[in-house]
Order: C-alpha cells, then sequence, then structure tokens
C-alpha cells in the first residue's frame, strides 16, 4: 500500500489538488504497478511562517526576493 505524504506551503488550489493526486497515483501505477484503490496521498499545507529554509522563514524569504 503506497502512501504519499506531500508537503507544500499554502495556495494551492483544489484543483492543483486534484491533478497531483492524480499524476503521483498513475506514476505509482506505471512504475510501480501498484493498484489506484490502494494508493493513499495527503497533502499537508504549511503557513509559509512555519516553514524555514536558506536559514530563513519563507515568508521573510519571499519579502527579501521582491
Amino acid at each position: 500500500m503506497p502512501y504519499i505524504n506531500l508537503q507544500i506551503t499554502r495556495g494551492a488550489t483544489r484543483e492543483q489538488k486534484a491533478r497531483i493526486v492524480a499524476e503521483f497515483t498513475d506514476t505509482l501505477v506505471r512504475v510501480l504497478n501498484k493498484r489506484p484503490e490502494h494508493t493513499h496521498i495527503v497533502i499537508q499545507e504549511i503557513a509559509e511562517e512555519d516553514w524555514g529554509f536558506a536559514g530563513m522563514l519563507t515568508d521573510e524569504f519571499r519579502k527579501s526576493q521582491g
């Protein structure tokens, strides 16, 4: 039973999330021969202020990029 936990910053639309689920599922079917009905995908949206990289919180990094 494949399980994917995808963490992204907030902002994806419902349509984008549906596409991610469909395409990830299709990839697992094609590459690993997994059954779609056994594939679970969880999308967790994280606030930019709760995600950091390059030594900064994401919201501050984006502000610094203009």
